[in-house]
């Protein structure tokens, strides 16, 4: 409906009023998008707004995807296992076997492909000393290797992504014995290492970094440090993944899924409206987290099919008795999730290389799948360009509990982008684990919408003017 449709509406008396409304300040600037009967506005699931679709990839995105090469990705899978082993107390000074060798030569690749970025991506070796700790005997070198991309127009903000370079073998503490660490983690580091080839060449509004990090078997070191550095920095990071054990698809019992990876998102604990402790009333929200709003993002933009891949989100942290270098993100409050592969073949994880019956066992790269490996680069680069281009997700956005009404307002800060075009509120039913409905609500910092917060949620992003989208920001509660 036109503007000159609902004048015409207004000067003839009807009862029908609008399902939204924008700040005063806006409402001038911006054209209300539609009228429903205020029985319609609360008709579930069928309410306000139009269906939630995904984010088709544009044409830039296809031909980056396209450029994603598995034979490449075989190659570094390759070269990281002839290293022999690649444990963090293992040689730093040898140049052909150990940790060391292996560091040495991922910073050259990726300098390599910094050079050919036009100065818009540097690499630096990010070292500290771990003094002797948990899996650490002795002061012990800790080096990740880190290519940033610097965004054009929004370079503050700041979207990690990551594998660990260091391998083991069935004894943790062994440094000498071979650990080829093929699928874990030369897959995940890999992926990264492609990825930064292709987009080394592109420019981005916002910045990615891409790592491989050390210390992850010994407990998580070198993530730790980086996430460290970037807190006391007061860096944005809106995004970290880390690619954890992507080498293949193939299960313990010879079953594959060669079409699927698992992504591991935390929630949060319930919260409580403000100055209603008394009542110990829900806000909801257990499901909304920043990281599980990455996840819903991720299947947004990379479950396609110029990906040809489907994203399982798991609602936990990470798998039982394990842990991944996107944790110490979590601890640092940055939005924070784990690529893994859809099952593990634990027969063939961190065992010391064997032969048996002329059949090779341990994590070798004849175990790996490496077009699986090409496929979930492409899930990642489908994502890190998505949040690259893309507007920031809105900031302090609050849903007004000051009144008792049937109707939902929210309100939140505009964004600086140059080519932001607005905003867009999207809701779901409570028991809905995805978004379901989307209502464009322009360039504005407020909107009201004719459905009861008691029985939705609710949540905001923002929109560029190519039609990019940010991930969604889940309200908090606010009395103004």
């Amino acid at each position: 409906m036109g503007m000159d449709e609902i004048e015409g509406e207004r000067r003839s008396g009807s009862s029908r009023r609008t399902f939204l409304s924008a700040s005063a300040a806006a409402a001038a600037a911006v054209p209300l998008i539609g009228v429903v009967t205020p029985a319609a506005a609360h008709a579930a699931p069928g309410g306000p707004g139009r269906p939630a679709t995904s984010q088709r990839p544009d044409r830039s995105l296809r031909e980056l995807l396209g450029e994603i090469d598995q034979r490449r990705i075989e190659a570094t899978v390759r070269r990281l296992a002839a290293f022999g082993t690649r444990h963090t107390l293992s040689s730093q000074d040898d140049p052909v076997r150990g940790i060391g060798a292996a560091r040495d030569w991922i910073y050259q690749q990726l300098s390599a492909y910094a050079a050919a970025s036009g100065g818009r991506m540097t690499v630096e070796l990010q070292s500290y000393v771990q003094a002797p700790a948990s899996r650490i005997p002795v002061p012990t070198r800790i080096t990740n290797i880190v290519a940033t991309l610097r965004g054009e127009s929004s370079p503050e903000r700041v979207h990690v992504v990551s594998g660990h370079y260091d391998s083991r073998a069935t004894d943790v503490m062994d440094a000498t014995s071979d650990a080829p660490g093929a699928d874990d983690d030369a897959s995940g580091v890999a992926a990264v290492m492609e990825m930064a080839r292709v987009m080394a060449t592109r420019r981005t509004e916002a910045t990615i970094v891409f790592a491989a990090v050390a210390g992850e078997e010994q407990g998580l070191y070198g993530a730790a440090y980086m996430a460290q550095q970037f807190k006391a920095a007061g860096t944005d990071v809106q995004a970290m993944f880390t690619n954890d054990i992507i080498g293949s698809s193939r299960a313990d019992d010879g079953t594959r899924d060669p079409r699927s990876v698992r992504l591991f998102a935390e929630g949060v604990p319930t919260a409580e409206t403000p100055g209603q402790a008394s009542t110990r009333q829900s806000v909801g929200g257990e499901n909304d987290s920043p990281s599980r709003q990455l996840a819903r993002f991720v299947r947004d933009v990379a479950q396609n099919d110029a990906t040809g891949m489907t994203v399982r989100v798991i609602y936990r942290r990470d798998r039982y008795l394990r842990g991944g270098d996107h944790i110490p993100f979590l601890q640092q409050g940055y939005p924070a999730a784990r690529f893994t592969e859809p099952n593990e073949d634990y027969a063939h994880q961190h065992q010391n290389v064997r032969v048996e019956n002329g059949q090779q066992f341990g994590d070798l790269p004849e175990f790996c799948d490496f077009g699986y490996i090409g496929r979930v680069a492409r899930v990642n680069a489908a994502t890190l360009w998505s949040l690259a281009q893309a507007p920031g997700t809105p900031r302090s956005v609050r849903v007004l509990t000051s009144a008792l009404t049937n109707d939902t307002t929210l309100r939140w800060e505009r964004g600086s982008e140059a080519d932001l075009a607005g905003y867009e509120v999207v809701w779901r039913e409570t028991t809905a684990p995805e978004w379901t409905h989307v209502i464009a609500v322009g360039d504005v910092t407020e909107a009201t919408v004719d459905l009861s917060k008691d029985n939705a949620f609710f949540g905001v992003r923002a929109v560029d003017r190519d039609g990019h989208r940010s991930p969604v920001a889940f309200p908090q509660p606010a009395s103004s």
